[in-house]
């Protein structure tokens, strides 16, 4: 069970002064959902969520992670459709990080029950998320970006500290052993919907981030109008705080 104490009811205070802007869609209501669609971030693979999928397999879900190719957004997001697409009856779309621009992008799709966002990025459709994130202050995890041409990932010494930071370092170095390069394009690119507008939405904000400002993730989460949860984690809470953030997704998956 969730602990309450994680639980922020309704949504939370924006950061700094920044202005939210008025929902001009209309939500649709929730629904109960038998499916759970998992799509995975930057510096990381589908891998990531096995400790959620095990917690959501036994609560009776069917669930598909996704292999984001972080290639470029257009690329991911087919990734994602194809998935949603040979996927019957309502389903919870979750994504965690950089996944948060791709479930934007896609959410609006049909069977699309709820989304969940996990210390993610939520873009409003064509925002420069970029710029946004300039409002914020710089994380630690940004000055540990390399970049090999055109692809990019994270130095060890940033994986373990400013993106795993709560990980036993034994685990947190196979993590980063299987990280995947992303491409600079995936990161520019520009989402043209934001499903956020119209269907339940849910957010999970990591309080020890230093991969994406814990105070952009309340803006976000405030400017969606989520149901939020507040877990003492690292970016890599769906690893650090399963069992919460199966919980949420559990709970989006009720319809509640």
């Amino acid at each position: 069970m969730m602990n309450r104490r994680t639980i922020l009811a309704g949504s939370i205070a924006a950061a700094g002064t920044l202005s939210l802007p008025a929902r001009a869609e209309t939500r649709s209501q929730a629904v109960p959902a038998r499916n759970v669609v998992l799509v995975h971030g930057l510096f990381a693979d589908g891998s990531c969520w096995s400790d959620v999928i095990g917690r959501l397999q036994m609560s009776g879900l069917t669930v598909t992670a996704v292999q984001n190719p972080l290639t470029t957004l257009e690329e991911a997001a087919d990734s994602v459709r194809r998935v949603l697409a040979r996927t019957e009856g309502p389903t919870v779309l979750a994504g965690h990080s950089f996944a948060g621009t791709i479930i934007s992008e896609v959410g609006d799709a049909e069977n699309v029950s709820a989304l969940v966002y996990i210390a993610a990025r939520a873009p409003d459709a064509g925002e420069d998320f970029a710029a946004l994130g300039k409002k914020f202050a710089v994380t630690p995890a940004t000055a540990g970006i390399l970049f090999d041409g055109d692809e990019g990932r994270l130095s060890e010494d940033a994986f373990l500290r400013d993106f795993a930071g709560d990980i036993a370092p034994a685990r947190a170095r196979i993590l980063y052993a299987a990280q995947q390069p992303f491409r600079k394009a995936l990161t520019q690119a520009r989402t043209t919907k934001a499903a956020w507008h119209m269907k339940p939405t849910y957010y999970a904000v990591s309080d020890d981030d230093r991969t994406i400002n814990r105070d952009l993730q309340r803006f976000l989460a405030k400017r969606m109008d989520a149901h939020v949860v507040s877990l003492g984690a690292s970016h890599l809470s769906l690893i650090s705080h399963a069992p919460e953030v199966a919980a949420l997704i559990e709970l989006a998956a009720r319809g509640s």
